[in-house]
């Protein structure tokens, strides 16, 4: 995500997914409400997203899943396997991204699709203004 926009995924995150777990990487869908501010009225997946609405930089959500439906507050369902997988995938990520070899979006295609349909960032306040 980034000012309101929902990007492709980046290649170098799902290689360097592979990479650290050994498993092709998962991906799950998103909605334009989801990268709105909470206090709006609008539906949300979960709060995975949010800091999307209070920056400029790119965001990335990193989520640890289950097969069924699990409360977010559930301590219990968080295997520690799959806490050390998201660790060592986000160690991994800070390495290659501060070597410059992991950019999180396309740079050039993010001004590309501002350019033909303008700023999304009014997505990242409450009331949808600036």
């Amino acid at each position: 995500m980034k000012e309101g926009y929902i990007l492709k995924v980046s290649q170098d995150l799902l290689t360097l997914m592979e990479i650290t777990t050994g498993k092709r990487p998962l991906v799950f869908a998103i909605t334009t409400q989801d990268i709105t501010p909470y206090g709006n009225d609008l539906y949300h997946l979960n709060s995975i997203l949010q800091p999307c609405v209070a920056t400029r930089a790119p965001v990335v959500g990193v989520a640890i899943t289950a097969e069924s439906v699990v409360p977010g507050c559930a301590t219990g369902a968080s295997h520690i396997i799959d806490i050390e997988e998201a660790v060592r995938f986000t160690i991994e990520v800070a390495k290659q991204f501060g070597a410059g070899k992991c950019p999180f979006y396309d740079a050039r295609e993010f001004q590309r699709i501002v350019g033909l349909y303008g700023s999304m960032n009014h997505l990242q306040t409450l009331r949808g203004k600036k």
